[in-house]
């Protein structure tokens, strides 16, 4: 893996991020706030990018290339568009990596470090917080729509699947 250091908030990176369709919802400075936690990493092919069982922080955006999910070894789908989301589970629920997550070629990743560190709340950092809290709330938004979309595709599939096991009947 290649990985840059933490990106820069300046207009070049945001106008970048702006043509990514996932991050067209967010404004300017919340655009400025994720480069501020984020770095650019460029995978190999078959390099794993997020290993099944594992705790960390790093949330992606896929910039470029395609990215193949495998849970127990077995592979269970693949992402290829511009500005996909992988990784979230483990930031919504706070459990391990479900599965993992390889490179298919060359792939570029936006990554987005999530880890955000514990304060307390006291009225020198309550805008602090506020900032933090925003953030959370645009990503879990986004976070809300993958989802669905995902849950929408799995359901069609469920439903070709069952049929399929009908007819066989």
């Amino acid at each position: 893996m290649i990985e840059t250091k933490y990106l820069k908030d300046n207009i070049e990176n945001i106008q970048k991020l702006l043509n990514i369709p996932t991050l067209r919802h967010f404004e300017a400075r919340n655009l400025g706030k994720l480069l501020r936690l984020s770095k650019i990493r460029e995978y190999n092919d078959n390099e794993l990018i997020i290993k099944e069982g594992d705790i960390d922080p790093w949330l992606y955006f896929l910039l470029k290339g395609k990215i193949r999910v495998e849970k127990s070894g077995i592979e269970i789908g693949t992402l290829d568009k511009v500005g996909e989301i992988f990784g979230e589970m483990r930031i919504i629920d706070s459990q391990t990596r479900s599965a993992s997550v390889y490179a298919v070629g060359k792939t570029i990743c936006l990554a987005v470090d999530t880890s955000f560190p514990s304060k307390q709340h006291t009225s020198a950092n309550v805008d602090g917080l506020d900032v933090k809290l925003d953030f959370l709330l645009l990503l879990y938004r986004i976070f809300a729509e993958f989802m669905s979309m995902r849950l929408r595709l799995t359901n069609e599939e469920l439903v070709k699947a069952k049929k399929g096991n009908e007819e066989n009947l």
